[in-house]
């Protein structure tokens, strides 16, 4: 008998009403109104531009005056404003953002230069880059490269083979200088960068 109860609690189901068939098709439903098909569709007027924030109140008049004493300015003077209003605000410094071994492309390449010459910072990470190597000593490189990295033998192959590639970032000095040595001992020839 109890056998039977826990039978029947596995295999019941919860009941569905029986309005779920056709009803669930928008013409089916008893409040739709078919559309006349002769009818012009309904256009809506949408914003041309969407705010979020709402509509704005127009400046004040102080606002404006404000405006055109500064677009009276001399352009000498409207550059000493942004300094002068963050001094006189007490606003807080921005931290400068360092972008070194950043890809700025064409953008960065004046004013990359002249920074490149304002400080010259001496290179604390050092990257090896592996060359090329002899074709008879490929199985010794593959074998250093390994050594170095935390790569399988597959991994290690490919960018072998894929030569000149940078093996591994972000080394101090003597580990780079160490590992090209001995990448230079097995038939391979790696530079520091």
């Amino acid at each position: 008998m109890r056998i039977v109860a826990v039978a029947r609690l596995f295999h019941a189901r919860p009941t569905l009403p029986k309005a779920t068939g056709h009803l669930q098709v928008r013409a089916f439903q008893p409040d739709f109104k078919p559309r006349d098909p002769k009818a012009k569709p309904i256009r809506y007027k949408y914003p041309e531009v969407y705010n979020p924030y709402g509509p704005r109140p127009p400046p004040s008049d102080k606002i404006v005056q404000l405006a055109e004493r500064i677009a009276a300015l001399a352009p000498a003077e409207r550059s000493q404003l942004g300094p002068a209003l963050v001094e006189r605000l007490k606003l807080p410094q921005m931290q400068h953002i360092s972008t070194e071994g950043m890809d700025l492309g064409a953008q960065g390449g004046a004013a990359g230069a002249s920074k490149a010459e304002e400080k010259k910072v001496e290179k604390t990470a050092f990257d090896v880059k592996l060359e090329k190597f002899e074709a008879s000593a490929k199985i010794k490189v593959i074998k250093e490269v390994r050594a170095f990295t935390s790569l399988g033998l597959k991994e290690a192959k490919d960018l072998v083979e894929k030569a000149p590639c940078v093996l591994k970032q972000g080394l101090t000095k003597e580990e780079a200088n160490d590992m090209i040595e001995k990448l230079k001992a097995a038939g391979g020839v790696a530079v520091m960068e």
